[in-house]
């Protein structure tokens, strides 16, 4: 059983910063992708930041620079430095772990940004 724990969210003010971190537990070695997703109230889970393979990194649009991943040498943990936050990234953020066909979500964590 695996399952992906986050930490790191929080309430900040408009311009702040938060760093999200998810860990991976269980029976993985290594992720092959792996990601931050979020949704707000009433809207659909979209994507924020995704880091596969040898590093390749992609960004969802909204994120303009502010937002930068990374993840552990061992590929099983991953990390969301936020920056320049605004209230429009008010969101439940989620973590996803994929390996091979097996998709992985962690509970979410809570960012709330005040203007």
């Amino acid at each position: 059983q695996v399952q992906l724990a986050e930490s790191g969210g929080g309430s900040v003010q408009s311009g702040g910063s938060l760093r999200l971190s998810c860990a991976a537990s269980g029976r993985i070695t290594a992720f092959t992708a792996m990601g931050w997703y979020r949704q707000a109230p009433g809207a659909q889970r979209e994507l924020v930041a995704a880091i596969v393979g040898g590093g390749i990194t992609r960004y969802g649009d909204f994120v303009k620079g502010r937002f930068t991943i990374s993840r552990n040498k061992a590929q099983t943990a991953v990390y969301l430095q936020l920056d320049n936050l605004t209230p429009e990234d008010t969101a439940v953020y989620y973590c996803n772990g994929r390996s091979g066909s097996l998709n992985f979500w962690g509970q979410g964590t809570q960012v709330t940004v005040s203007s």
